[in-house]
């Protein structure tokens, strides 16, 4: 069957978000840094697993593993959309997450200043937001596939956070024919409801869909549920897992046209 559609994941398939969250931290640590002299590396190793374990914590949790929001977006997302009531309690929890994941992180190194830990948790949302990066193929690639193919974005995550990681890349929405949110849906991939409204919307069957993405627990383990050939993005030559297998492998996305041409 002739592929109609592609479906993209948005971060680390076409926007870089883990460096654009890296460079964050590292800004954050350095003025951290300037203010104690705490070694930057070290704070944010410390933030990052004070973070995750305060997150796990949340009666929240279950809910953000299902739609996909993971403990360093919760550093800087608002969660003002959203129907669900855990974006309300997100949304109550947020600024006090913020805080205190600092916090807890300066502790570690022996610095016990709130003040400071309050500081930094404003800090890090604004540096992150001032990093909207983009692989550098991204826009070349959907500029070629245009036109071609009926193009979606399904992207995990709470609805107001994904949106402004797109607003703050404006050329890259309107390369989409539609932009599916697990926060609006209900549920993340890999669950087989959010592709089946994806492939309802783009009025073609699973077998005239690729999905591309980055993540073989989200992206390729939840297109294989419904019978749609995928790409994994796997930039970092990772390893990869003998029980969810990709339809395909690329180190880039402009090897996607290549492919697509080899299965018509």
């Amino acid at each position: 069957m002739a592929i109609k559609a592609l479906l993209f994941d948005l971060d680390d398939t076409l926007l870089w978000d883990d460096r654009s969250v890296k460079e964050a931290f590292e800004a954050t640590c350095r003025f951290a840094a300037d203010e104690t002299g705490v070694n930057p590396a070290e704070l944010e190793q410390a933030v990052r697993q004070e973070a995750r374990k305060l997150y796990e914590s949340y009666e929240t949790y279950e809910f953000t593993k299902m739609i996909g929001i993971n403990p360093f977006e919760g550093l800087w997302a608002h969660f003002t959309e959203g129907e669900n009531d855990n974006f309300r309690k997100l949304e109550r929890l947020a600024p006090g997450y913020r805080t205190e994941s600092w916090t807890r992180g300066l502790k570690v190194l022996g610095i016990d200043d709130a003040k400071l830990g309050y500081e930094l948790g404003e800090r890090f949302p604004a540096e992150r937001r001032a990093r909207p990066i983009v692989y550098e193929e991204t826009f070349e690639v959907l500029q070629q596939l245009k036109g071609s193919y009926k193009l979606l974005l399904l992207t995990n995550g709470s609805p107001d956070l994904q949106k402004e990681k797109l607003a703050g890349v404006p050329e890259l929405a309107p390369y989409f024919d539609h932009i599916v949110i697990s926060g609006n849906h209900g549920e993340g991939k890999p669950a087989v409801s959010i592709f089946n409204h994806a492939l309802s919307l783009l009025e073609v069957h699973a077998d005239e869909a690729v999905m591309i993405g980055d993540k073989l627990t989200t992206d390729i383990l939840g297109s294989n549920k419904v019978s749609m050939r995928n790409m994994w993005v796997n930039r970092h030559k990772m390893q990869g897992d003998n029980e969810i297998r990709a339809s395909y492998e690329i180190g880039s996305l402009r090897e996607i046209q290549g492919i697509i041409d080899s299965m018509d």
